[in-house]
């Protein structure tokens, strides 16, 4: 299955697998609507998955590898991870969560300048504070919750819990136990398969494209919360009770700073900044989560490939943006790709890894889907309703399965 340039896939530097796409609604409907388990037991892998071995859960070596290893698309994943885990067990511990700890860090200590910007009563200076707390804002809801979701910022579980209630129940709003739920074991576990992992909750086929694309991201920051209310009752009681006080310390705050740091008079108004600087970034973060999966193959339950090709078909990765680097983080930009194969590794490690697996994914002729931000816009907004609306053809890869 070549895909060219223009394809809805998007490119390949190199690696052709045969394949006969199909329409169909195959669906694996037994896995669908499963309810995300407590606290306690979200990091479970998904049932199904077959990965290669996990960085960070142990070392992998030759004489460990499993017998199942020795079937050649499995010993292809192996290979690679002890590539990898040669880089990963050279790196410093600045290289493996310093540099993204920094980031986060330095994100923290530019809030007390934002909010301070506004104050002013000139454009220049107030523009700076929005620009400065949406930047802030967006590090801290992406990138920090991203990591946290995949315990990325540090080798304790303890502290990784921790830094999950921060980033993704304090700062962006969301559940803990839902958000790893349906992002690791769901969306890493199933990446690409119809029903599961398919990006479709990005999908809203009752808006036209130039709504959905340009207009629909300013709600992000009113929809995430209600989201997250509503998937409360998938939780434990005691978790759906941390969360709400987490929402809302997080809101509460935010507000208040506004009120009496920047000195705003009113309350809509404070609301509207706080609107304003969380919808900064929406835009571009819409984009990513559907430009890297949707238009790229999608495969049944019951017939996905093995890990390495699933992930090497079914992700592609965006050029280097200084802006969205830091905001979103590398795992989630250029090094998609990168991540989907390590999930476990933080945005600096995926950034240093890159060069191995592009090069060993294209010398063993798989697939390395790259593809430009203005390519993709244009592509989505040309064939909306065939990516966005309609379902997907099911690929299914001869001789692979």
């Amino acid at each position: 299955m070549s895909l060219q340039d223009g394809d809805p896939r998007g490119r390949q530097d190199s690696g052709e697998v045969s394949g006969i796409p199909r329409l169909g609604g195959m669906e694996d409907s037994s896995l669908r609507g499963t309810a995300a388990p407590g606290g306690s037991r979200t990091d479970v892998m998904a049932e199904g998955w077959e990965p290669g071995p996990a960085l960070g859960d142990g070392d992998v070596t030759p004489e460990g590898a499993p017998q199942r290893a020795r079937q050649p698309e499995e010993a292809l994943m192996t290979e690679l991870s002890e590539l990898v885990q040669k880089v990963v067990k050279s790196s410093s511990w600045w290289e493996r969560h310093g540099v993204d700890i920094s980031i986060l860090a330095c994100s923290l200590l530019l809030l007390p300048a934002g909010f301070l910007c506004l104050r002013s009563a000139q454009a220049i200076p107030f523009l700076a504070g929005v620009l400065t707390l949406g930047v802030v804002h967006h590090t801290l809801t992406v990138k920090g919750s991203h990591l946290a979701s995949h315990n990325a910022l540090t080798e304790s579980k303890s502290w990784g819990k921790v830094w999950a209630i921060f980033f993704i129940e304090l700062c962006s709003a969301f559940t803990v136990e839902q958000a790893t739920y349906n992002h690791v074991k769901i969306h890493h576990g199933y990446t690409n398969v119809i029903g599961l992992g398919d990006s479709s909750t990005w999908k809203l086929p009752f808006l036209n494209r130039y709504v959905y694309m340009f207009i629909a991201p300013l709600a992000v920051p009113i929809l995430t919360p209600l989201v997250a209310l509503d998937l409360l009752r998938n939780v434990e009681w005691k978790a759906a009770l941390r969360t709400l006080c987490c929402m809302f310390l997080g809101f509460y705050c935010h507000y208040w700073l506004l009120l009496h740091v920047s000195g705003f008079q009113s309350p809509w108004s404070a609301l509207l900044c706080m609107l304003l600087t969380r919808s900064l970034l929406a835009h571009p973060y819409i984009h990513v989560n559907i430009f890297q999966h949707i238009g790229l193959p999608m495969f049944a339950a019951d017939r996905k490939p093995k890990r390495i090709h699933l992930m090497s078909l079914g992700v592609l990765n965006l050029p280097r943006n200084a802006l969205l680097d830091w905001s979103f983080g590398h795992s989630l930009i250029s090094c998609h790709v990168e991540h989907h194969l390590f999930p476990s590794l933080s945005d600096n490690m995926c950034l240093k890894i890159k060069p191995i697996v592009s090069q060993y994914l294209k010398q063993k002729k798989l697939p390395y889907n790259e593809d430009t931000y203005s390519s993709r816009l244009w592509l989505f907004l040309q064939r909306y309703e065939e990516l966005m609306v309609h379902a997907p053809p099911i690929t299914e890869l001869v001789g692979i399965q």
